[in-house]
Parts: C-alpha cells; structure tokens; sequence
C-alpha cells in the first residue's frame, strides 16, 4: 500500500478526505500542524484521526517557528498583498507544507495530501512549497479530481459519508460563512460574504477582536522594543516570537485593532471577498514601521518599499521556496540591522497613534532638521544644490517652451 502524509485538521473535509484515501488504498499517516487555532482539542482531533483509520496522527507545534522565522521576516518587508492584506494564511502554508513533507521523508511515505479546493490559492501555496522542498513528492488534492467531486458534491452527501463510517463531526447547520484561524490571523469567506452588498462587520462573529464601537472609551499605552528589525518585548516584557504576537492579539484585540474587508485577485483568476482581522501584526506593523522611520536611510527604505510589494505577491501566490524569495530574505536580514529601538503606541477604538519613539541607531538630528537656526546645516548651500538639480530642466525648457497645463 502507498503511504500518504495527509495535513489534517480535524474538519468535515479532511475527516471526508481521510476515509475517502483510506478506501482508495493509501496508508495515511495524518499530521496535525499546531499554528495556534483556538477553541479546539488537540487529543481529540489526533484520536480520531487513529479512529478513522490512520495509520498514525501527530500533533506538531509550529507557532513559535510561524511567528520567528515565517511571520516576522514578511513584516520586515512591510508587504501587503494588493496594500491591505497582512498575508496571516499564506504565510502558514508554506510551514506546512515542509512539515508535511518532513515527515513523509520520514516514514518513507511518497504522496502527500491536502484539502484545499482547486478554486482557491491554498492549493497552488501547498503544492509549490511541496516540490520545491521534493521535486520527487507526489501531491493529492482530492478536491481536484472529478471522481472525489461526484460522490461529494456537497455537505450532505459528505455527513452521511461519515455516518456510514462511523467518523464523528459536527454537525451543526453550516455558518453562513468559512473560516482560517492561527495565532496571526483569522479570516473569514464564502457564504452570505459573496455578497458585495452584505455588511461583513455586522455578519462576522468576529473571535479575536471587539468592535471599534465595543472597545474601551479611554487609550490604552503599549510599549514595543525592537532589535535589528525584530520585536523581542512588550510592555517592558521580554518574550519569544509566539508569546509577543499573543499579547498583542490580546491586546490589539480588546482596542478593535485590525480589522479589514477586501475584495482580492486570486492567484487563479477570479475576485475575491475576504473578511480578516490581524489585531497583533496590525500593531506588529505599525510599531516596526515607525522604529524604521528614524533608523534607516531614506534610500534604502525606498527601494524595500519597492521590492514589498514583491514579496507580497510571491508569499500570496505560494512561491515561498524559490531562488528570488532566498535573495530577498537574505537582503531584508541585512538592511534590518539598524532596525532596533522602542516605539509607544496609543490604541483607541480601532486607531493607532505614535507616542513616541527612541532609537540608539537613530538618524533623526533635531538640530539639523529645525526651522529655528543652528545646526550644521547651512541653508545657503540649498542654492547651488538646487542649481546643479535643476539644470536639466533649464536645458529643456530654453528648447521646449511648455504650457501651463489645462485643468482636466
């Protein structure tokens, strides 16, 4: 028999799929990759993976290394997809991917599966990663295979699937919408929010953050140190990767803090509509951003500003593992290391307000950047730098007179 690392997650769909690979002959070897999703039992999940018929389950704990060296890096870019979105699912895929590879390796199992759709980008993320860590790997996406879209063509031919088979679920009346969850995000699609004209702030039973009209009527003070690009304490607390993005979940979350709706472009072509909320890397981003406002050159932030959004669209499209993205990881590692400093920030109602910012690494001279005099910057030299950088112009409009542009 063929043995198969299946990334499981306890769910209608992948308890569907797990049941379905079992009867199709493959020994499945199923892996349960922990990025922090709430509000689930973990012995549970992994007992009933051996009840269904798996071969093995393990559980493999991944925050910290989701946060450290997968989350963390991509703030540094400050890339959002299409300027918005923080990236929280994408992010995750590529890690389990090469958890799920890692063990096929070694339990000497040569396919692995997922339960991702062929609509949407998390098959194309799960795949990439896959055979850019194992050329040889074969990967199985059920949802992609015609004879698993038959017999399954909806919920209810998958719940008496498996009430046949004796494969406990929930089955409780679908939400009018589906949810991603892990420490750095939630997100939230499909359903009622297919609709442009459904409020999806009103719809959503949001789990990570108040409303900004919920949140407190007072500001709330959080403290922020960064080193070389990385953030290592909150409030004066020092913590591991996991454990800041966590306190800040908790409280961004009870301020309103990061909630969005976008309407994205899949990797596959079609429109999208997606509901998140991000309330630790929304504080995560800001505080970085404005560490790196008085640490680093204007000419280097220029062109990481450049490359983001790069980096954004290679993380969203699921080439995490490629030759560019090794090139631009090294480069991001370099530039941050001046990165260090504390920032303050004021959270109110869903905003985000500096208070202050301090920096050993810091570019920012007051004496020099005051309109009052002083200071080792002569303002006279302004008038031969302006006549060395308006040259060219002078050039051209002595041979091409131009015409005050008409209002359009």
């Amino acid at each position: 028999m063929t043995k198969c690392v299946l990334a499981y997650s306890g769910g209608l769909d992948t308890s569907v799929i797990l049941g379905w690979l079992i009867e199709k002959g493959y020994e499945i070897i199923a892996v349960y990759v922990d990025l922090g999703q709430p509000c689930e039992d973990r012995e549970a999940i992994l007992a009933k993976a051996l009840s269904c018929g798996a071969i093995s389950a393990e559980l493999v704990d991944a925050r910290e290394e989701l946060c450290r060296d997968y989350a963390f890096p991509v703030m540094q870019w400050q890339a959002r997809y299409e300027n918005t979105y923080l990236l929280g699912t994408s992010i995750a895929r590529p890690l389990i991917s090469k958890i799920c590879v890692d063990r096929a390796h070694r339990e000497g199992a040569t396919v692995f599966a997922h339960g991702a759709t062929g609509k949407g980008n998390d098959q194309c993320r799960f795949q990439l990663a896959a055979e850019a860590i194992d050329p040889s790997i074969s990967v199985l996406a059920p949802w992609r295979m015609k004879e698993f879209r038959d017999l399954f063509p909806g919920r209810t031919e998958m719940l008496a699937f498996c009430e046949r088979h004796h494969i406990a679920v929930k089955a409780s009346h679908s939400k009018p919408y589906s949810s991603d969850e892990n420490c750095l995000h939630t997100s939230y699609e499909a359903g009622q929010l297919e609709d442009l004209n459904t409020d999806g702030f009103a719809l959503v039973d949001f789990g990570m953050t108040v409303s900004p009209q919920e949140a407190p009527d007072r500001m709330e003070t959080v403290t922020i140190h960064f080193e070389s690009g990385i953030p290592v304490a909150v409030n004066g607390n020092k913590a591991s990767a996991h454990e800041i993005v966590l306190a800040l979940n908790t409280i961004g979350g009870r301020n309103g803090i990061g909630r969005s709706d976008i309407v994205e472009n899949r990797l596959v072509g079609m429109k999208s509509r997606g509901v998140y909320e991000a309330p630790g890397m929304t504080i995560l981003y800001e505080a970085h951003r404005l560490i790196e406002q008085i640490t680093l050159d204007r000419d280097l932030v220029h062109l990481r500003d450049r490359l983001s959004g790069e980096v954004a669209e290679s993380v969203y499209y699921g080439f995490w593992f490629c030759a560019k993205m090794d090139a631009l990881f090294s480069f991001i590692r370099q530039a941050q290391q001046p990165v260090t400093g504390t920032v303050e920030l004021n959270l109110y109602k869903g905003n985000i307000m500096v208070k202050s910012r301090s920096s050993p690494m810091s570019l920012y001279d007051a004496a020099i950047a005051s309109m009052e005099g002083g200071g080792s910057y002569d303002q006279s030299d302004a008038e031969g730098f302006l006549r060395i950088l308006g040259l060219p112009l002078r050039v051209q409009g002595a041979l091409r007179p131009r015409s005050p542009r008409e209002p359009q």
